[in-house]
């Protein structure tokens, strides 16, 4: 195996770390508490621990079940001298539960930190916060290391089955990259690991397993047993290294087998439950999870896309890196393409582009890219509903070339030319025809036929144009300024659970009260499936996208019209 690390690959992956910048109420887990401590008096030979538990009990209205951490214990009598019995603590208390000192300082304590963490199975994401203030100080993202293991989630799990033993290997990889992240983002804003008490940690069910060494190996088959379902705390010793031991880690809870604590997030952010119209969550990806509904019920079901939406298994496919085609338009009469690549400002027809490009060469198409580039296609008519691509128009050859029976449309011609196959098309259709039959099938559950609301979440939906989504028949019908892509919401749910203690409980709740269903196990899926395959749909109107898109059928009968 030969394995380049991200930092020296030419073309990194652009890792979206980007956060909303949203105002959350503050009801903290974590307290800071400054109190002045009695000295020892040798009349009353009382133990500093415990002279320092009985002043904060009385000062901040802690019972008598206030206790240490035991990693607090070796350096408390050196930090409160240092302090001159002046001190702060951190008293880390869930609802319900025992309060429990988890830090310790000399003198007047001003700012305590916390962290998000969003593992995902190509990506991982950290926000660093302010929990006096709230604000987010610092981000990071990284490459997850466990690709080197497989690219999706189930080959990682047919890793561990053919490897007895190995998920001791994969859970380390993971571990070892979060705490390198820690560690790069507390240096960027200045901070202190030592002084991070918290961590809220999401992510789908396999890496939610494996980021708390358990087994995944259930969940690579029916019925997807999860090992863990609800939401947990622990202490970050023998867990992340990167921070001090009393620190404490919480995961959200997982909706099901396929429906992970990153879903969860989703939904805390989005709060679909308190809505009164129905609303559409889908987290795209290798697997696409899905949340449908509003106050009067909420369903959940992942739907197997596959990596086509992230640049795998298309001919110029590439992850999101400089250089990648990230948006793509054809003109109407020419048919001529231009684009826009990831790490250049200017469109391709700028006269600029080519000495842009020059440092920063197009190399690839990314999900976002191919997505719009198909729609254009579609657009354009030089695709046929069922997604077969038309001979080139009279004129407009030089556009295309020709493979065997079939033909390719090219985007760019240079030392690397980036054309859509007639193969690429096919699996954007498979892959789009997943998640809208997963959609589907939940609709038919809430018994409606409609969606007022669409928010498209993670990395790839924050980048997708909501138009071509819904031209690609990504997304059922919906009005088009109803259509948001909501950027990095898991990491703005495990923010609010991060920030404010109600939150915890509140999402804990609402998964309970989750419907589940199983696409896999349903025999509507498949029907669904196949009317999805067309472009949009089959059968489906989409009689509001008509209202504000041109598509190729009025677009014929207006030349009728004009001949």
């Amino acid at each position: 195996m030969i394995e380049i690390p991200d930092e020296f690959a030419s073309n990194r992956q652009v890792v979206r770390k980007d956060v909303e910048q949203r105002k959350i109420p503050r009801d903290l887990v974590t307290h800071p508490c400054f109190v002045e401590v009695a000295p020892p008096d040798i009349s009353m030979p009382t133990g500093d621990a415990d002279r320092l538990l009985a002043t904060i009990g009385a000062d901040w209205g802690y019972n008598k079940s206030l206790r240490l951490d035991a990693a607090i214990f070796p350096e408390l009598q050196k930090t409160l001298r240092r302090g001159d019995w002046r001190v702060t603590a951190a008293v880390f208390q869930e609802t319900g539960s025992t309060p429990i000192v988890t830090g310790l300082w000399p003198g007047l304590k001003e700012a305590i930190y916390g962290l998000t963490i969003d593992i995902g199975s190509t990506t991982i994401a950290a926000h660093l916060c302010d929990l006096m203030t709230g604000e987010v100080i610092g981000s990071g993202g990284a490459l997850n290391p466990q690709i080197r293991f497989g690219e999706d989630l189930m080959s990682r799990v047919s890793y561990i089955q053919l490897n007895p033993g190995s998920q001791t290997e994969l859970t380390a990889t993971v571990r070892q990259a979060v705490d390198q992240l820690i560690r790069d983002t507390a240096s960027e804003a200045g901070v202190d690991t030592d002084d991070i008490l918290e961590a809220v940690v999401v992510g789908n069910p396999i890496m939610h397993h494996l980021f708390l060494d358990i087994d995944p190996t259930e969940l690579g088959g029916s019925p997807f047993a999860l090992a863990l379902s609800s939401a947990t705390t622990r202490r970050a010793e023998n867990t992340l290294a990167a921070l001090q031991p009393a620190a404490r880690i919480h995961t959200l809870p997982c909706v099901a087998g396929h429906v992970g604590a990153d879903a969860a997030a989703v939904a805390l952010s989005e709060r679909p439950y308190k809505a009164k119209k129905i609303t559409l969550l889908v987290d795209i990806g290798t697997n696409a999870e899905i949340i449908l509904g509003n106050r009067e019920q909420i369903l959940a079901a992942s739907s197997p896309t596959g990596p086509a939406f992230e640049g795998a298994e298309i001919s110029c496919g590439q992850r999101a890196a400089p250089g990648a085609i990230e948006r793509v338009r054809i003109d109407r009469k020419t048919f001529a393409p231009r684009y826009k690549i990831i790490g250049v400002e200017a469109w391709s027809d700028q006269a600029d582009f080519d000495k842009m490009t020059k440092k920063t060469p197009v190399t690839g198409i990314c999900g976002s890219g191919i997505v719009e580039a198909v729609a254009e296609l579609y657009l354009s008519g030089l695709l046929t509903e069922d997604g077969v691509m038309q001979p080139p128009p009279a004129g407009a050859e030089r556009h295309f070339v020709q493979a065997g029976r079939t033909w390719s449309y090219v985007l760019h011609r240079g030392p690397v030319e980036i054309s859509v196959s007639q193969k690429d098309v096919r699996a954007i259709q498979l892959a789009k025809a997943a998640l809208y039959a997963g959609v589907r099938l939940l609709m038919d559950y809430l018994g409606t036929d409609e969606v007022h609301h669409v928010r498209m979440a993670g990395a790839f939906g924050s980048y997708i144009d909501p138009k071509y989504a819904m031209v690609l028949g990504l997304i059922p019908d919906c009005d088009l300024e109803n259509v948001l892509s909501v950027g990095n919401a898991a990491s703005t749910g495990a923010r609010m659970a991060l920030l404010n203690r109600k939150y915890r409980r509140e999402i804990q709740t609402q998964v309970e009260k989750l419907t589940k269903v199983e696409t896999a196990m349903e025999p509507r899926f498949q029907e669904h499936f196949v009317e999805a395959m067309a472009l949009p749909h089959k059968t489906a109107k989409f009689l509001r996208l008509r209202a504000q898109v041109e598509l190729p059928a009025n677009i014929q009968k207006k030349r009728s019209r004009r001949r």
